[in-house]
């Protein structure tokens, strides 16, 4: 029995597709195709990793003659952790490239999607539409959700694309000869554009909070004006998501590679901030739309975001020191 027909029947034991396989060595499903159709070997390195997964010995895998299973030994040398190969972290560093434009297009279109209930209730203040307050409401908040809508979009299949690399932030593994090196070079060339974006993102977002002061300095009873300020703000606020956004998942995409900076070995074994992180943003998105939509002030609530991006970044640190 060939190599090809031992995979697939492995495969089919344990009632994995071809795609769960791929998944589960870090390869595309067209690799684990070509392997079942014999079309291409493995390498070694995959041998040891189908070993292990499959739970039978590499002689078994790679000697035609044995058609029996033998299961591996307790210690048969096989790899403890993952590996990245070069061409695995290109592939993930080109799939975050593509979908960190998607991303980061649909948050500067959530962050911007309160500006036109803000403008219609500034038209409403001003007299300059005949209608009830309420239907002011009704209208603005209507095109708030098309906005939010329209940006999801863009920002789910974006994110379905990166959860196959989900391991990279979870799992302690080990980078293949070359793959540091290569990915640092690539680092170092990106470090200048990742300062000059976040710095103009910051800037554009300032540039906002200046036209918000100096409308209030202007005239601080006139709210048509404040509403139609704070719409600006978010308008740039918005332009400057989108470059913080995509250089931030950019640069992220490297650490993750390198397992520097906030995805180190040690960080990735805090079980309790894995835990908390996604219930804290959960709880965060909650009262941000509860209180929204209670209170209908959409042009002030926006200020839960940056709020409780300051207080993550306390729990991050504290629970970081805890996990050690």
């Amino acid at each position: 029995m060939i190599l090809a027909e031992k995979i697939i029947n492995e495969r089919k034991k344990n009632g994995w597709s071809q795609e769960e396989l791929a998944d589960k060595l870090g390869v595309s499903r067209q690799s684990v195709s070509k392997w079942e159709g014999a079309q291409s070997v493995p390498d070694l390195q995959r041998i040891l990793e189908m070993s292990k997964v499959f739970g039978v010995s590499t002689d078994y895998l790679l000697k035609d003659d044995i058609e029996n299973v033998i299961p591996m030994e307790d210690d048969e040398s096989v790899e403890p952790s993952k590996k990245l190969s070069l061409e695995q972290a290109n592939s993930y560093l080109e799939t975050v490239k593509n979908s960190a434009a998607k991303i980061a297009f649909g948050s500067s279109l959530c962050t911007i999607s309160p500006a036109p209930l803000i403008l219609i209730y500034a038209a409403y203040e001003a007299d300059i539409f005949k209608i009830s307050e309420d239907a002011a409401g009704g209208i603005g908040a209507v095109i708030l959700l098309l906005i939010i809508a329209v940006s999801l979009i863009f920002i789910i299949p974006a994110g379905m694309a990166l959860n196959k690399w989900k391991w990279l932030e979870k799992e302690a593994f080990e980078t293949e000869y070359g793959v540091d090196g290569a990915v640092r070079s690539r680092l170092e060339k990106f470090e200048p554009r990742f300062v000059s974006s976040i710095t103009t993102g910051i800037i554009l977002i300032l540039l906002g909070v200046i036209a918000v002061v100096s409308c209030a300095a202007i005239n601080s009873d006139n709210d048509a004006l404040l509403e139609a300020a704070v719409a600006g703000l978010l308008i740039f606020a918005s332009l400057g998501v989108n470059t913080i956004v995509k250089a931030g998942m950019l640069k992220d995409s490297f650490n993750k590679v390198l397992q520097t900076e906030d995805y180190t070995i040690d960080r990735k074994n805090n079980k309790v901030l894995q835990t908390v992180a996604p219930a804290y943003w959960l709880l965060v998105t909650a009262g941000y739309l509860g209180w929204s939509f209670i209170t209908n002030n959409w042009q002030f609530t926006w200020i839960v975001w940056p709020i409780a991006g300051v207080v993550y970044g306390a729990i991050s640190a504290v629970l970081n020191n805890i996990g050690r």
